[in-house]
């Protein structure tokens, strides 16, 4: 015989258990709540605005996500970090001219900053860098850096503290968010701009950003450094470059077909302007800063040693006077006791 199947009522089937009713009925009771009326003050008038937008990228002049503010931006960087810079001017430079003639600069620094090790000196080589700049662009990021110069504004250290935990929008006091409010004062601000749309503010720079140019940008003021570049780069005389058996690699016919297509026009030195006698004076300095300081303290001490010398000289002078006038009188007074 077939098993038999024990089948439930369907009305077994369908009905619910007590929880599965609570719950439909909490349901239907929360569908049929109401909302609280908002403030009458809401009504009245509207909640001013929140600006929102990055901190570090507020609205500027033009499009940031263009390549050309991009390079604004970086020049801008380079030239407020960089208290020396080389200027050259290049001509038809190929990729691979230009492959061998970085790759020789960085093992020449990096046996600069060996030494510099052994003697417990501060190290530069990682941050010096031989890059090809647009002219336009950097000349325009310079009238910026030399022209521009912004005060006080809402978007300083006080309003966007550097701890990682503040938020990335924020709300900037009686500000608007577009390029034309005066509250932005950074590099790409309309303010900005128009400092560097002056045209009656002259670059000392001016005469030599024309053509094609290459910069290489130092952290700090370091003549050995600026000596071996321009011993790479621009060898002279006073400056000459390294020979043969010492560095074969620098010899390369693609390096010096390189080299031959690259000129150094001048430097900016501290904000100031060298042409190239004036570089290669600064890269001339004996002992670097070190050697520097050396000779400002021995030039300060023949000073003072002199003006001593000086001073010490007219008080004996002085003395000497006195002495003799006084021996004088007393042998014209023992002459006048002879005769009496």
């Amino acid at each position: 015989m077939p098993p038999r199947l024990r089948l439930r009522p369907r009305a077994l089937l369908i009905q619910r258990s007590p929880s599965q009713h609570s719950l439909r009925h909490g349901y239907a009771s929360l569908a049929t709540a109401t909302t609280p009326a908002p403030p009458i003050e809401q009504t009245i008038k509207s909640v001013p605005p929140v600006l929102r937008y990055p901190p570090t990228q507020p609205p500027s002049h033009k499009p940031p996500e263009v390549r050309k503010s991009q390079l604004h931006r970086q020049y801008q960087s380079v030239l407020k970090a960089s208290p020396l810079i080389l200027i050259f001017q290049h001509n038809n430079i190929k990729a691979v001219e230009w492959m061998g003639i970085r790759r020789e600069l960085t093992a020449a620094l990096e046996k600069v900053d060996a030494e510099r090790e052994k003697l417990g000196q501060e190290l530069f080589a990682d941050g010096i860098k031989l890059q090809v700049i647009q002219t336009g662009i950097f000349a325009s990021a310079l009238r910026v850096v030399e022209f521009f110069k912004p005060g006080e504004s809402a978007l300083d250290h006080a309003q966007y503290p550097t701890d990682p935990t503040t938020p990335t929008s924020a709300k900037v006091p009686n500000a608007q968010n577009t390029p034309d409010d005066e509250t932005f004062a950074h590099g790409l601000s309309r303010k900005a701009h128009e400092a560097a749309s002056n045209k009656k503010l002259k670059l000392e720079l001016e005469p030599l950003l024309s053509g094609p140019l290459a910069i290489v940008a130092f952290p700090s003021v370091s003549p050995q450094h600026l000596k071996t570049v321009l011993s790479m780069l621009s060898p002279s005389p006073d400056f000459p470059a390294p020979r043969r058996k010492v560095n074969p690699g620098y010899h390369e016919p693609e390096i010096q077909a390189g080299l031959q297509k690259l000129m150094l026009l001048g430097a900016r030195v501290e904000g100031k302007v060298f042409d190239q006698e004036g570089t290669r004076w600064v890269g001339g300095i004996e002992g670097g800063i070190d050697g520097l300081r050396a000779q400002l303290v021995h030039a300060l001490q023949s000073v003072g040693g002199s003006l001593a010398n000086a001073l010490e000289g007219a008080s004996k002078s002085l003395y000497f006077t006195v002495e003799g006038r006084r021996m004088d009188m007393e042998e014209k007074e023992k002459g006048d006791m002879k005769e009496e």
